[in-house]
């Protein structure tokens, strides 16, 4: 039986749709606890529920589709924004000690992929098994991200700006690392992966929290909105690009 690659190719354009996801993530999952007051616990079964939904679908896909795998990246942020919430406000754990929760939890899913796949590409993907373990590490990846972003405004008390500005940078050293050294690739892409979620969170704090607290006070509603304009676009760049090169597929 012909197999199909299950995931997104590493490429420019997967970074802009996964920064902009992730800000979508962090407004969406404000919007839910927070404009809503729907409360933590409340927005984590919600969201918990969307985020199974769209992995089942995408799961029981032959093939990657974009819409499918970037509403299931859409899902992990969002849930990732509640579940680091969640052990922050709720369990009072502190996001000093949350990160170093999730951060156990991501390195022992990827010490489980590599033991058993001796490898961690995570380009292509053609098995269910190897899918499954991408997912759980995408999910913990952003609530770590998550957690780390509010760790720098909160305990570090960095502004929202200077928050991204600093994970940011990180971000340009790991493309450094990238282009100018031999560092293991792999590593680098779960390095910024798990940096280009709290760049997305600090931005969307940013972009919604109150300008007496250094942000644009645009609202959770209005810059989900935006956001959702803005990968709406990237999702139909990501479709023509696809049906252009099918190959991405094979």
């Amino acid at each position: 039986m012909e197999k199909y690659n299950k995931v997104a190719e590493v490429t420019m354009l997967f970074w802009c749709m996964k920064i902009v996801a992730t800000t979508l993530g962090e407004t969406l999952g404000d919007y839910l606890s927070m404009t809503l007051n729907l409360g933590y616990l409340t927005s984590l079964f919600i969201t918990l529920v969307f985020f199974i939904n769209v992995l089942i679908i995408q799961l029981h896909t032959k093939k990657y589709l974009p819409i499918y795998f970037w509403l299931v990246i859409i899902a992990t942020t969002t849930l990732g924004t509640e579940i680091s919430d969640f052990i922050d406000r709720s369990l009072h754990l502190g996001y000093t000690f949350g990160s170093l929760i999730l951060l156990i939890g991501l390195l022992l899913v990827l010490y489980f992929w590599y033991r058993k796949f001796k490898d961690l590409r995570v380009y292509p993907i053609f098995y269910k098994n190897k899918e499954i373990l991408f997912w759980i590490a995408v999910l913990f990846s952003n609530s770590l991200g998550t957690a780390f972003g509010d760790y720098l405004s909160d305990v570090i008390g960095l502004t929202y700006l200077h928050g991204a500005l600093v994970t940011s940078l990180i971000i340009v050293v790991v493309v450094s690392l990238h282009y100018l050294t031999q560092i293991n690739q792999i590593v680098l892409f779960w390095i910024a992966f798990i940096f280009t979620r709290p760049f997305g969170a600090t931005f969307g704090d940013f972009l919604t929290k109150p300008i007496s607290k250094g942000g644009l006070d645009l609202g959770t509603l209005n810059a989900s909105i935006v956001s959702i304009l803005l990968m709406t676009l990237l999702l139909f760049i990501a479709h023509k690009n696809l049906k252009n090169n099918p190959t991405q597929n094979v």
